[in-house]
């Protein structure tokens, strides 16, 4: 739009060039192909057309006088292109019938005279503005890359928390299952042999109260405990680091969807059948993608680990498939395993209790 604008500015000069000619249809000619040739350059910008265009544009000027007139035009659009030489045929024009009177050559001289200042104003500001443009988009770029970075030391340092609150639980089971602990289950011996040697019958019951009194404390520090304990497993991690393990041998994909209130026995039960899947499809499989599926149901947990590799036999008798499968009934829970010539996959399904 801005060119347009400045080609109007120019196409004002050359009016004044034009309308002083002594013939009526050459002005007009002469105006209506200026018109059509600068804004099929413009339109054509960048293409050889819009170069032949202007050549053959300027060699017309430089033959017919009328057409002169109209030179501006051609050395912006000439300017436009980068390539100035395209209004060399104007030079024609010297050798020609000199018929225009001076007005006409002071209007195209002053025509030119703007059309080069306003290319190196309007060029000068377009350079401007694509240094500010890609300033502003260098800015942008450094914020999204300022903001990715918080976002991921915000989660490195969640997860630093994370951790230290996992190993503070660890911790504290272990001092009350180490200390307070024993320390009951001395008390509950104490008081059971105290029952046994007492004989006197007033003493019997209060003996009897403060065992069940122990009995009871003995209980709920050992559901404390094992609360702790079981809050203190992050399955997630176990199986992320597992799988750090061969993420160079395989294109791993985790799809993890299990709540962090699931039971520790659980927890551990899947834990190890993750491990021992990876390390089998480490040790023995061809393939070059792993995926591990863990997802949480109503009323059971789903495991799945697959990978690509051929296999069409499988050893019941192993070892680690037979931990694996213990794991699964210590738990009340299935697992299966099928080999096949696309891959091998273990599933396993644990009911919720």
């Amino acid at each position: 739009m801005n060119r347009m604008l400045d080609k109007l500015a120019i196409l004002s000069i050359c009016l004044i060039g034009i309308c002083d000619s002594e013939s009526y249809m050459l002005p007009v000619i002469a105006l209506l192909t200026a018109v059509t040739a600068s804004s099929s350059a413009q339109i054509l910008t960048g293409k050889r057309s819009a170069c032949i265009i202007i050549m053959v544009w300027a060699a017309i000027c430089g033959i017919f006088p009328v057409f002169f007139c109209t030179a501006p035009l051609v050395v912006y659009d000439s300017l436009w292109e980068k390539k100035l030489w395209l209004s060399a045929p104007l030079v024609l024009f010297l050798f020609t019938d000199k018929s225009l009177i001076p007005i006409q050559y002071i209007a195209t001289l002053a025509g030119i005279a703007v059309a080069f200042i306003i290319y190196s104003r309007v060029s000068s500001l377009e350079r401007d503005v694509t240094k500010l443009t890609a300033l502003r988009d260098e800015v942008t770029e450094k914020n999204i890359q300022l903001s990715q970075q918080n976002r991921l030391l915000a989660d490195a340092q969640d997860n630093e928390i994370h951790l230290a609150t996992l190993s503070e639980r660890n911790r504290i089971a272990r001092e009350i299952h180490d200390n307070v602990g024993h320390m009951l289950t001395r008390s509950l011996l104490q008081s059971g042999a105290l029952i046994i040697i007492n004989k006197d019958e007033k003493m019997k019951e209060p003996l009897i109260s403060l065992k069940n009194t122990l009995d009871s404390a003995m209980t709920s520090i050992r559901e404390s405990v094992h609360d702790l304990h079981d809050d203190s497993i992050d399955l997630r991690k176990i199986i992320e680091d597992a799988l750090k393990a061969v993420d160079e041998r395989f294109n791993v994909k985790l799809d993890y969807d299990i709540s962090d209130n699931t039971s520790g026995k659980i927890k551990l039960c899947i834990a190890g059948v993750v491990k021992e899947s990876i390390s089998n499809a480490a040790k023995h499989s061809n393939g070059n993608n792993l995926s591990v599926i863990l997802r949480e149901h109503p009323v059971f947990y789903q495991v799945m680990i697959e990978d690509n590799g051929s296999s069409s036999s499988i050893q019941d008798s192993g070892i680690g498939l037979k931990n694996m499968t213990e794991r699964a009934e210590s738990c009340g829970g299935r697992i299966t395993f099928t080999p096949s010539e696309k891959g091998f996959r273990v599933f396993m399904s644990i009911p919720k209790n």
